[in-house]
């Protein structure tokens, strides 16, 4: 017979929140891009054989990508235009995944975001859905807390 105990089971992917810090918008509907990879050196003895060593280079973390539907709040605009302007303003921040209950289960926490990329809602007549916002965010830094 099997036992019975707690069950593990995956978060769902729906459930989330994102915390910018002196960014008041949230309810993004879609967050992405919490990725991060290394280049690889490759390196070889002089003295050995044809085998490559391979060593761990530079550090990259990819561009965050956020998307919500469009309101008539224009801060993320103004945060972008900032960027445009050349007057760059660097913010830290969080996607937070929560659990069923909506209590924190993981969060992914991020530094010295900017935004690299603003895009306006595709318009057309011919149907009905909701007017999307993206924002990319260029980001140095992203650890699982």
């Amino acid at each position: 017979m099997a036992e019975t105990g707690d069950r593990n089971d995956p978060y769902s992917a729906f459930n989330f929140l994102v915390e910018i810090d002196n960014v008041t918008v949230a309810g993004f509907s879609e967050a992405g891009g919490l990725n991060t990879e290394s280049d690889i050196i490759e390196y070889r003895n002089g003295d050995e054989d044809i085998t490559v060593r391979k060593l761990p280079g530079m550090k990259k973390y990819t561009n965050i990508t956020l998307k919500r539907g469009y309101t008539a709040s224009k801060e993320l605009w103004d945060w972008r235009k900032k960027v445009i302007d050349g007057r760059t303003e660097r913010q830290s921040g969080s996607v937070v995944l929560l659990n069923e209950a909506r209590e924190e289960a993981l969060r992914w926490n991020f530094r010295e975001g900017w935004p690299v990329k603003w895009e306006g809602p595709a318009l057309n007549a011919k149907n009905s859905e909701v007017a999307i916002e993206n924002l990319e965010l260029a980001v140095e830094d992203i650890e699982l807390a």
